[in-house]
């Protein structure tokens, strides 16, 4: 059965709009930190230095990736 034309919508609802593309270097900064952070673990590992000041110089260094990759869109 056709619709009346008082129950037909007249409007059509906006497109979404597209999201931002994120600059270069956030995804750059992301790998760069993520690649640094895991190697300064390796190495104070490797050189048989204090482990606990690398691996928390190194978990400092993924956590500042995380955070950046919040920003990567």
């Amino acid at each position: 059965m056709p619709k009346s034309r008082s129950k037909r919508v007249s409007r059509q609802t906006p497109p979404k709009p597209k999201p931002k593309q994120s600059p270069r270097w956030v995804g750059a900064l992301f790998f760069g930190l993520m690649g640094l952070g895991v190697a300064v673990i390796i190495v104070y590992y490797l050189r048989g230095a204090d482990p606990s000041y690398g691996l928390w110089v190194g978990l400092g260094l993924i956590s500042a990736a995380f955070i950046v990759a919040t920003q990567w869109h």
